[in-house]
């Protein structure tokens, strides 16, 4: 596959199939990322994969973190099965961190531009590869017991998971984008 269909074809798939995903595959993914740019070649980027009871860790700190936000309302444990449940939309979860380094002439937001670089070479190598996968971030990432549940110091951040199995529907079809003319500005 060539780059430019990677990029263009690639799609959030959020609907996998339960089936498992061989290793090899997933460390493919692993692989890709830690290729990517990174100033200084600090390489600031931490991998946690969950698969099979293992994302045990995942349900336990998004049942925790729906508790914390009720703030004393009662939260039925239906509810809290919701989202207990999030972390077993997919067969496999890479939780990616973002681990800044602690040298004085990098700016943190370098770091955090390393991070997504190397989750987007996991989206699409996990696309080369025809997996399904989406990059799920928000609140709950960015709460202490997030960061509790991956043993993460406090300079350390969850950039986002990666939901990752065999598409259950397909390709979605290609959204509408608006064209880089509209974002650019030439200097000539």
């Amino acid at each position: 596959m060539r780059i430019e269909e990677a990029i263009k074809g690639r799609r959030s798939i959020g609907r996998v199939k339960p089936d498992p995903v061989d290793k090899s595959l997933i460390e493919k993914l692993l692989e890709a990322a830690v290729w990517a740019p990174n100033h200084y070649k600090t390489e600031p980027w931490r991998f946690f994969v969950m698969t099979g009871e293992g994302r045990n860790r995942l349900a336990d700190a998004y049942k925790e973190i729906a508790r914390e936000e009720a703030a004393g309302t009662p939260v039925s444990e239906e509810q809290l099965r919701k989202h207990w449940d999030k972390a077993f939309r997919a067969p496999v979860i890479i939780a990616v961190a973002a681990s800044p380094t602690s040298m004085p002439k990098v700016h943190w937001i370098e770091e955090m531009a390393a991070v997504h670089a190397a989750v987007q070479n996991m989206l699409l190598t996990a696309h080369s590869l025809g997996l399904g996968a989406i990059w799920r971030s928000g609140d709950p990432m960015y709460h202490p017991r997030m960061k509790q549940a991956f043993g993460l110091e406090e300079h350390e951040e969850v950039a986002g998971l990666i939901y990752l199995g065999y598409p259950e529907n397909g390709q979605p079809p290609a959204p509408a984008k608006t064209s880089f003319a509209q974002k650019t500005i030439w200097y000539e």
